[in-house]
Formats: structure tokens, sequence, C-alpha cells
């Protein structure tokens, strides 16, 4: 399973980085979106996969030895929003300097001034 989300994040990783290179702005922003993705793939493999929630059926029962570390949990959740607020103000800018250049080439887009 490990292997798997290895290669698994590695080809996420792979594939955002080659469409955040491409020429078009609308293939950047689906990169962009990638990479996040990949990112919480990876902190969610390196927290370990074989870990049950903490939750105590009895009071006075014994805490099962292997239980979830809510600090991953907790990046994970920091990095969904984080990475959807990036999108969402990149979506806004590059649809703006869309509509100003008239054209979604990252070439054309060599000047500051229109």
């Amino acid at each position: 399973m490990q292997a798997f989300l290895a290669i698994t994040i590695g080809c996420l990783y792979a594939g955002a980085f080659y469409l955040m290179l491409r020429r078009s702005i609308v293939k950047l922003l689906l990169g962009l979106g990638l990479l996040g993705h990949a990112a919480n793939l990876l902190i969610f493999a390196t927290s370990g996969l074989v870990r049950f929630a903490p939750i105590m059926t009895e009071p006075g029962a014994a805490t099962p030895p292997r239980v979830a570390d809510p600090v991953p949990q907790a990046l994970i959740l920091t990095a969904i929003v984080i990475s959807f607020g990036v999108l969402a103000f990149s979506v806004v800018l590059i649809k703006l300097t869309a509509a100003a250049a008239r054209t979604d080439d990252v070439d054309s887009l060599r000047t500051s001034e229109m």
C-alpha cells in the first residue's frame, strides 16, 4: 500500500510540474490544483496508514496502543484551505490577465504593460 501511495504522489507531483510548465494559463491552474492534492497526500502518507481513532467505548477501558495522531490531520485540513484560497485567487488573477491581454498564452505576456 505504501509503495502504491508513493508512486501516486510522485505521479501527481510530476503531472503538476508538467502542467505548470506548459504555455496555457488554464493548464497552469490545473497544475496548481494537482500540486495541492499531491501535498495533501504526502502529508497523509508521512503520518502513517495503520492507525485508528482513539474512541473509548467504556469508562476506564485501556487506551489502544496505536491511535491516530491529530497533528497531520490538522495540517492536511490547513493545507486544503490554503490551496483552495490560492487557487481561487489565481483563477481571478488569471481571468483578469487573460481578459486584458486577450490571450491565454504565457509567452505572449512578456511585458507588464498592455
